[in-house]
């Protein structure tokens, strides 16, 4: 009896971590998405930090949120997406051999890199899409969030976290654009990434003022679609995409106006205040995946 009374005051235990989050993790600022529960509505939450400065940041998420189970979406400034040929090696030696793939590709020296792979299902060339990221940037970060009793279930990167976007059977290209920042362009079918590509030349997108978007942007960006849907159709095979989604600001009604005169299938805008934050949610739905790491 005494014995079992005092195994309940196990007051060093450290409380287990009853939350889930999903953060979308830029150089000075974090987004952070909770899903609605029975005593909390769904909420969205930004903060602030010294650039880098990992240990500030996850304290005021603690001291915000509590401790929490998270999955974390990285900015595009953290890593690199590279096509390289696919190496004839076993699966189990297939990053050692991608390593000397992209080593003279990249500025990190070697031991420096943490790099993944990825490849669609509908590949048709010898080719393997590979994820190179700091590996000293990626420890003290996660560091970070141990330290601070947050628990990390999984780490993914923006081509691939917005899948959770759609899972339909129809193929639907997504622009995705954060200010400042290169275009992505990426066909998702079935929950899955076919292809994706990032195209310079748009980097104040979201600051063009719709007035001025008819004079050649909108064009511009309708020539970047459309090679994206030629590949698409040809090099995989795949009937042609059944609509266009925007994921950006400015003016973004009026460019999807504008683009839709090219193309049959409709153009929307995702109606969001923020590009950070719908991906602080795509963060939180890679739970249903289990973990990435």
């Amino acid at each position: 009896m005494e014995g079992s009374l005092l195994s309940k005051l196990q007051f060093w235990r450290k409380a287990v971590p009853t939350i889930e989050l999903g953060l979308y993790v830029c150089a000075e600022k974090i987004y952070v998405y909770q899903e609605a529960t029975e005593k909390f509505a769904a909420n969205s939450f930004a903060f602030t930090f010294k650039k880098f400065d990992w240990t500030d940041a996850f304290e005021q998420i603690v001291k915000s949120l509590g401790t929490a189970k998270i999955q974390i979406v990285l900015s595009a400034e953290f890593y690199q997406v590279m096509q390289v040929d696919r190496p004839n090696v076993e699966p189990e030696e297939m990053n050692a051999a991608l390593l000397w793939s992209v080593k003279d590709l990249v500025s990190q020296p070697v031991t420096d890199i943490h790099l993944d792979y990825f490849e669609s299902s509908k590949q048709t060339t010898n080719k393997v899409s590979v994820v190179v990221a700091g590996k000293k940037q990626l420890t003290s970060l996660l560091l970070a969030a141990r330290v601070a009793g947050i628990e990390t279930c999984g780490v993914t990167i923006e081509e691939m976290a917005i899948t959770n976007l759609f899972n339909d059977s129809q193929a639907r290209l997504l622009l995705s654009h954060r200010a400042g920042g290169e275009l992505l362009l990426a066909v998702v079918k079935n929950g899955e990434l076919f292809m994706q590509r990032r195209v310079r030349g748009f980097l104040q997108l979201d600051s063009i003022a719709a007035d001025d978007l008819a004079f050649g942007h909108a064009d511009n960006l309708s020539l970047e679609i459309q090679r994206s849907m030629d590949f698409f159709e040809s090099q995989l095979r795949e009937a042609p995409v059944a609509s266009i989604d925007l994921l950006m600001l400015g003016a973004r009604d009026k460019l999807a106006a504008l683009v839709s005169e090219n193309f049959s299938q409709s153009v929307t805008p995702f109606q969001a205040e923020s590009v950070e934050g719908v991906f602080s949610q795509m963060a939180l739905a890679e739970f249903s995946r289990g973990e990435t790491i």
